[in-house]
């Protein structure tokens, strides 16, 4: 880290009002990381954030309404979670960096690994299906195939849920199982066709078999979409599956946030921009004009990662790198360019999912179909670690209304 993420050991327990033996012993715990320093005396030196973000919670605790309040919004932690961590511009996946195993790691695997530790998903998948599910499935795919690509996913669930009795074990076992049957079940709503193999080659052979290179970037965008630690759906996941719900029920609670224009639903806010500008000169005055509106432009900047996302920027590399002779491909670049010259802001994943939608002339609906099957996968992580605390998610609210006579 650079030298002004660091404090001495003076201004650190100057800044937390503590003295110097329970500075070490914060150090001891894990609350403030320190690393040697430069110059002969190679005094310690003490990460800033971690001050910072001891400070803060300091003072919430002296106002437990302000901390209750602020945690709900990009705040301190409110749950215990050990699937994903989110700490200096990257995120890991139980200890493993997401963004390597984006492109080292089979999305099952991945999957596997959220839900169980273990990268090791031959078990899993592809998974056994019920004669009871594949025949209720088939029953329902002319259905299914007339509607939109997301709301394939909302309809099949509450069709499919009471033909798995075996989804009503919440033991971790039986949950991982029921995940893999679902992930099977999802992705044969989205490409018309049982599972064969891995998710990302189903995907691509239903939707773009004339492109066999869109496999591995299909399945980079899996792996990166599928979880980032509390955000609103696998918050709305964790609520359902603390009351002890199935994962059908878990699934839908987050596919119903997730659809939200604030969350993977502005994916299409993505792709309306992209393709309402057709050539590298018209972005530029595109972006002016609704800046001038007082708009925001979709696909850029994310509160958790100042310094750029790091599954958008992989995602767009790829993309770059695999599709440079598409017209849209500069037209992309161009906004990021803007966008960084104007605003400092740099692309999110829904930058990365729309523009892969775009260059790949993917179906319509693609990045958030894309990202709800990822996500899925996180969902169903975050509902096995709430199984095991069995313990309902109810917090109390702050009365603000009339008060009674």
């Amino acid at each position: 880290m650079a030298n002004d993420t660091f404090m001495n050991a003076k201004e650190a327990a100057a800044a937390l009002e503590i003295s110097l033996p329970t500075l070490y012993a914060y150090v001891s715990r894990g609350l403030i990381r320190s690393e040697p320093g430069s110059g002969k005396s190679r005094a310690r030196r003490y990460s800033r954030v971690d001050v910072e973000a001891l400070q803060t919670r300091k003072a919430l605790r002296q106002n437990p309404a302000q901390a209750a309040e602020s945690a709900l919004h990009w705040g301190s932690p409110v749950l215990a979670s050990a699937v994903t961590l989110i700490e200096n511009g990257r995120f890991y996946y139980r200890g493993q960096d997401a963004v390597l195993l984006s492109q080292t790691a089979e999305f099952g695997a991945v999957a596997s690994l959220l839900w169980r530790d273990s990268l090791n998903s031959s078990d899993l998948f592809p998974p056994r299906l019920p004669l009871s599910l594949q025949l209720r499935l088939a029953e329902v795919q002319p259905l299914l195939q007339s509607l939109p690509l997301f709301n394939r996913f909302q309809v099949l669930l509450p069709l499919l849920a009471e033909h798995d009795l075996a989804a009503y074990d919440l033991a971790e076992t039986a949950v991982c199982q029921t995940g893999a049957r679902l992930l099977h079940l999802l992705t044969w709503a989205a490409t018309g066709k049982p599972l064969q193999g891995g998710l990302a080659a189903a995907l691509q052979q239903a939707w773009v078999p004339d492109k066999p290179s869109c496999q591995p970037l299909l399945n980079t965008a899996l792996v990166l979409c599928a979880d980032h630690e509390l955000n609103v759906s696998a918050f709305a996941a964790r609520v359902v599956a603390s009351s002890q719900a199935n994962p059908y029920a878990v699934v839908q609670a987050g596919l119903a946030a997730l659809q939200g224009a604030l969350h993977g639903g502005h994916t299409e806010r993505v792709v309306a921009l992209l393709r309402e500008v057709r050539s590298v000169a018209e972005v530029r005055p595109v972006v002016a004009a609704r800046l001038r509106r007082g708009e925001t432009i979709p696909g850029f900047g994310h509160p958790l990662y100042p310094n750029g996302d790091p599954r958008g920027k992989l995602l767009l590399d790829l993309i770059v790198a695999e599709f440079m002779g598409e017209t849209a491909v500069p037209i992309i670049q161009e906004f990021i360019q803007t966008m960084a010259e104007a605003t400092g802001q740099l692309p999110t994943i829904d930058l990365g999912l729309a523009a892969l939608a775009v260059v790949a002339k993917l179906p319509v609906g693609a990045p958030l179909a894309l990202f709800a099957l990822g996500r899925t996968a996180g969902w169903l992580g975050q509902a096995i670690e709430q199984y095991k605390e069995n313990q309902l998610i109810r917090p109390r609210a702050r009365y603000v209304g009339k008060r009674p006579n």
